[in-house]
């Protein structure tokens, strides 16, 4: 995989399908950031779940020793709000893993939790490097709880490319700078 190019860029999203390599190249970026990381890991552990705990493990294994890792599965906003300053680089993996943290929210609640993140994304002041998944590009889901983390991911994900500085789409083996190919659509 080629190195990143060291970036002032404050807001990045890197996006793409299941094993396509987000998170290295999220990694890299941050490692780039010549700042200090700060990595936000929203999964949860389960004792119960040795296949999901190899996955945590391979993760934790890659990271430099030097980084910070904080474990947050639902307190996305307010660990934004925390630690953001202007000498570090945030990098949360994954949104997916969040928003399945608190899926079962009701809509109203989900939207003011979306415009919380926001708005924390929005008053950043250290880089942040956000990793979230591509689920909308297969079969509709068969089931209503399939179909709404389906929809609030993606609509979670085009809030976050929206306002991005940079965008990444990771899939087949390569990396494409959407920023720089395409243009971003306005709510």
């Amino acid at each position: 995989m080629n190195s990143p190019q060291a970036t002032s860029n404050k807001l990045i999203l890197v996006t793409g399908p299941a094993r396509s390599g987000k998170s290295e190249w999220a990694e890299s970026l941050a490692i780039n950031s010549e700042k200090k990381v700060i990595y936000i890991a929203t999964s949860q552990i389960d004792a119960n779940d040795l296949e999901w705990q190899t996955r945590i493990e391979k993760h934790k294994n890659r990271r430099p020793s030097n980084w910070i890792t904080l474990e947050i599965p639902v307190k996305l906003s307010e660990t934004l709000a925390a630690y953001s300053n202007e000498d570090s680089c945030i990098l949360v993996d994954s949104l997916g893993t969040w928003l399945a943290n608190i899926l079962e929210q009701d809509e109203q609640v989900w939207n003011e939790t979306l415009e919380v993140v926001i708005e924390n994304l929005l008053k950043a002041k250290g880089d942040v490097i956000l990793v979230g998944e591509e689920t909308g590009w297969g079969v509709v889901p068969s089931f209503p709880i399939g179909r709404l983390f389906r929809d609030r991911l993606g609509h979670l994900i085009r809030r976050v490319g929206v306002i991005s500085e940079s965008v990444y789409l990771v899939t087949g083996g390569h990396v494409l700078h959407l920023s720089a190919l395409g243009v971003p659509l306005k709510f």
